[in-house]
């Protein structure tokens, strides 16, 4: 492969994956709003868009790692790593890879905060449903198959009004 085609492929993936990650951005700034409002419908469209984007950033991901393949290097950091030092003696796309990472980190980072989020109100509903059970006092600890230890063997009927 020339090494040519090989920097315009490289740049044409980054460009791609740099946009998909700005999406994903507002997508997970978005889906915490949503969170924050309990609007469980508009969860369900924000989960499916995320979804979307996770797809193209994996496609994407599968088209380096095919890339690192046609030019046997591994189709990791190190393998792109050479890959750019061989196309790219300009140094302009590593400095394009490199924000690139700082937007993923951004992402993670967001995706994190709207994990521990859910996190805390499937915590807080787990504690309310202990206290309705009786087990709010007991340990949680797992038995021998896996399921919680120290289960009621009776429940309670609650009726609304």
């Amino acid at each position: 492969m020339d090494p040519v085609v090989c920097r315009e492929h490289l740049e044409k993936l980054i460009a791609e994956e740099s946009g998909t990650l700005d999406q994903l951005l507002q997508l997970l700034d978005r889906e915490h709003e949503v969170l924050v409002a309990n609007d469980i419908e508009a969860l369900d469209r924000a989960a499916q868009a995320r979804q979307n984007c996770i797809g193209t950033l994996l496609r994407i991901e599968d088209d380096r790692k095919a890339l690192c393949r046609a030019l046997n290097v591994p189709a990791d950091a190190q393998g792109l790593d050479r890959i750019l030092a061989w196309c790219d003696p300009s140094k302009q796309l590593r400095r394009r890879w490199s924000e690139l990472n700082d937007r993923a980190h951004r992402c993670r980072t967001a995706n994190d905060r709207n994990g521990a989020l859910v996190t805390a109100r499937m915590n807080r509903v787990q504690g309310m449903l202990d206290i309705v059970t009786g087990r709010a006092g007991e340990p949680k600890v797992y038995g021998k198959q896996g399921a919680f230890q120290n289960q009621p063997r009776t429940g309670r009927v609650l009726v609304s009004v």
